[in-house]
């Protein structure tokens, strides 16, 4: 190889190494940086292996606090003795009542002579009739006084009386299809003793002295009327022991 030729290939390497200088150079920076923090932050710290990373506890919410419910009150001596108490508020919620009374006491022995006359017992069926036609004049009685032309609507909320029914109605299971008329009367005689006690309660529970004299006129009325079903009991031959004996007991099909 000739001088010329010798010292430029020198020069070609020298040229080189010279460019590939600042790119080593540029890749040890790289590296030398990813292994220090950056300025003005701190370096994270390594998690060993194995130990879970502790969180801190995050605050629950409290659920809002439900209100508080009320049970029913049960049906009580109190119960009622409030529910008296709005039955003689007035004149007219308290003749209401009365009216309602009644009138259930006409149906009820309405019902109860359509079953004995189905049943081939007349003389209690006719009884029953003659009992609901006097519970029928009361009626007119108390639409008359109070000067009414329709019956009024019950009164809304619990009835003043205990239980479903109203005291003067008589109940279906104290009846026999071979009652006698001495049976019918002591049915009666219940109701009207039922309702002379309700009356003298509404009485006792009324604030007023308009309503307090209009309930013990009621009681007087039902007081009354017991007497006379006594009376006409006395009239009526007890039955016998065996009155309910039936030798061919009627025989129900479904």
């Amino acid at each position: 190889m000739t001088a010329a030729r010798k010292k430029a290939a020198t020069k070609t390497a020298a040229a080189r190494s010279s460019a590939k200088a600042p790119a080593t150079r540029k890749v040890a920076a790289k590296k030398r940086a990813a292994g220090k923090p950056a300025a003005g932050k701190p370096a994270a710290k390594k998690v060993a292996a194995g130990k879970p990373v502790a969180k801190k506890p995050v605050a629950r919410k409290r659920p809002a606090a439900k209100p508080a419910t009320r049970k029913p009150a049960k049906a009580g001596p109190v119960a009622r003795a409030s529910v008296a108490r709005g039955a003689t508020s007035s004149i007219g919620t308290l003749m209401t009542y009365a009216l309602w009374l009644e009138l259930d006491a006409v149906e009820r022995y309405r019902e109860l002579a359509d079953a004995m006359e189905m049943h081939n017992n007349r003389d209690v069926s006719e009884l029953f009739r003659k009992m609901s036609t006097i519970e029928g004049k009361h009626v007119d009685k108390i639409m008359k006084q109070m000067g009414w032309t329709k019956v009024p609507p019950l009164p809304q909320g619990a009835a003043p009386w205990p239980g479903f029914e109203s005291p003067e109605t008589a109940a279906h299971d104290d009846v026999h299809y071979l009652m006698q008329p001495y049976h019918a009367l002591a049915l009666a005689l219940k109701g009207e003793e039922r309702a002379h006690r309700f009356f003298e309660s509404l009485a006792r529970a009324a604030t007023t002295p308009a309503v307090r004299r209009a309930a013990t006129e009621m009681a007087e009325e039902e007081r009354e009327h017991v007497e006379l079903v006594r009376a006409w009991m006395a009239k009526v031959p007890r039955p016998n022991d065996d009155w309910n004996d039936d030798p061919d007991p009627p025989r129900y099909t479904d």
